[in-house]
């Protein structure tokens, strides 16, 4: 009896597909606290993106080599709901670990305008935060990641 049901567990767990998370603008604060003493970079991004879509495995790889001294970085898809499963395969194929998150906002503009007035929701958008939680960098549109790994240097 144990067997069977240590099988059925297994098989849930198998049969448990990743999802992305919704994040809206509550949520993002959340997002935020929830990474407080760490320094974290929040790359909003999408499969349609191909600016996006290049920096992606470099994000990851900057992420791989600063995350023991306290760095996370943090995706966040603005793909549409119905395309959540490329957005998935593209985090799969480039490596990226951790809880990964869906723009769900009710009005994309509010949502934008409170991360940064400036950015317009243009993609890719990656916005650095230090270890308070307090944004200290935006990137808005193509940007070298070596760019980005020398803010996040001033700060770790």
């Amino acid at each position: 009896m144990k067997t069977i049901l240590l099988i059925s567990a297994f098989a849930a767990l198998g049969a448990a597909q990743p999802k992305l998370i919704p994040v809206d603008e509550a949520g993002y604060s959340k997002l935020i606290a929830a990474h407080k003493g760490k320094v974290v970079l929040i790359d909003f991004w999408a499969t349609w993106c191909k600016p996006c879509r290049a920096e992606m495995p470099e994000l990851v790889k900057l992420e791989q080599r600063l995350r023991a001294r306290g760095f996370d970085l943090v995706t966040i898809s603005a793909d549409e709901d119905g395309q959540q499963a490329g957005a998935l395969k593209v985090l799969e194929q480039d490596g990226v670990t951790g809880q990964r998150y869906w723009k769900k906002a009710a009005d994309d503009d509010k949502f934008c305008d409170a991360i940064d007035p400036k950015w317009g929701c243009a993609l890719p958008a990656v916005f650095l935060y230090d270890r308070t939680g307090k944004k200290v960098k935006s990137f808005i549109g193509e940007t070298p990641v070596k760019d980005m790994e020398a803010a996040i240097a001033k700060i770790l």
